[in-house]
């Protein structure tokens, strides 16, 4: 790759990575607020941790309607609309009255923020295959993963001068400035002639033919599931970390950060290896790496162990997400390209629909526990490794005997 082609490929991955970001300032930014919103609203962890699951669920259903949508009208249309409602109900959380209005209004942004996530991807497959695929989502994954490191901290700088309310103000003035992106920065990536038709039984049919393909359905619950793993540390960790290790606020986000440096960490060896090793080498070692990493997770909360321990065994399992991640997506979509903004779909979706159901459980035994955290998570690598054995091996192995 030479310099100028490396220097595009750079920018439009800055580009779309600005919509992919999106998802993880929604989720992350206010998390050091959950203690404080929950005396606020003169509620319980499970409510505050509900606006999370809502958040979640809008994220992954919102995905469902604005990847076919996109197959159908575009890539900008679509993108501009949602960034402009995202700007509203981000104002609108804001001055919420009461914890129920705000997991509704929580739900509706996650729901329209679905949109920068499923058309940045369907972008990337629009013009890039192969191992340049790989590559490319191995760079946008880095450079998508600045948002985790600055998130939670800049949720605290702003929570040092106001209070929660200012991150959601903060928030819909980000969905305005992502709107200008669309205006100014982005190019139509799909041509009239390769749209699907507006047709909504053909969209149904779409989604059928996805979730019939043994292949690209093991890879997308494979990416999903683990991914609900790190929902499930998203909403356990800022009560742990506080209430347990007692780890300040501010201390926690810098500590959230360097779980984003981990993907990154993981998503440069694969932008490293690849080409080096087969695609399917390098799924494996990152799901490896990951069944190891959520058992000593597991481990470390069963005995109380010291917070270093938990807290690197945290990080090794980020850096194999990290690694999974940019893989897993492109050997999914490899055969999807005519239907790339459902199949973009269905990987988000079921990212956040299983983050969702992840991350209230760890929740259940209270804000002092860690346990159910533990258990989870190590649940989450098994039945990830199970996906792979039945739908991905059984599926090539029997493909070599046909």
């Amino acid at each position: 790759m030479d310099d100028k082609t490396h220097k595009n490929s750079f920018r439009t991955a800055l580009l779309l990575a600005t919509f992919s970001a999106l998802g993880p300032f929604t989720v992350d930014m206010y998390l050091s607020s959950l203690p404080q919103m929950m005396k606020d609203f003169h509620t319980t962890a499970s409510f505050i941790q509900a606006s999370l699951t809502a958040s979640l669920l809008g994220l992954g259903v919102g995905q469902l309607v604005a990847g076919p949508l996109s197959d159908v009208q575009g890539r900008r249309k679509p993108l501009l609309i949602s960034m402009l409602l995202y700007f509203l109900i981000s104002i609108t959380c804001a001055v919420s009255p009461n914890i129920v209005m705000f997991i509704v209004l929580r739900f509706i942004q996650g729901f329209v923020a679905s949109a920068g996530l499923v058309i940045s991807r369907a972008i990337v497959r629009d013009r890039y295959s192969g191992v340049v695929m790989v590559k490319f989502m191995a760079l946008l994954t880095m450079i998508s993963n600045v948002a985790p490191l600055i998130s939670p901290p800049a949720g605290s700088a702003v929570t040092t001068f106001t209070s929660w309310i200012g991150v959601f103000i903060f928030l819909g003035f980000l969905g305005l400035f992502l709107t200008g992106i669309t205006i100014w920065g982005i190019r139509e990536s799909l041509p009239v002639r390769k749209r699907v038709p507006s047709n909504f039984r053909e969209v149904l049919r779409n989604y059928g033919s996805l979730l019939h393909d043994r292949n690209f359905m093991g890879y997308a619950l494979v990416n999903g599931i683990l991914f609900s793993g790190v929902f499930a540390y998203v909403a356990g960790t800022p009560f742990i970390y506080q209430n347990m290790y007692g780890i300040s606020p501010q201390l926690f986000s810098v500590l959230f950060a360097f779980n984003g440096l981990g993907i990154i960490l993981g998503s440069q060896l694969v932008k490293q290896l690849a080409g080096r090793l087969d695609e399917h080498q390098i799924f494996r070692i990152g799901l490896l790496l990951a069944f190891i990493t959520t058992a000593a997770i597991l481990l470390a909360v069963l005995v109380h162990g010291p917070f270093v321990a938990l807290f690197i065994a945290i990080f090794l399992f980020a850096s194999a997400i990290g690694m999974i991640g940019p893989v897993s997506f492109t050997l999914a979509m490899e055969s999807q390209g005519h239907i790339a903004g459902s199949a973009a779909a269905v990987l988000g979706t079921l990212q956040f629909a299983l983050g969702a159901v992840t991350s209230p459980l760890v929740g259940i035994a209270g804000e002092n526990s860690a346990v159910p955290f533990g258990i989870t998570i190590f649940m989450t690598s098994i039945l990830a490794v199970i996906s792979y054995v039945i739908l991905v091996r059984r599926s090539s192995t029997a493909s070599q005997y046909m």
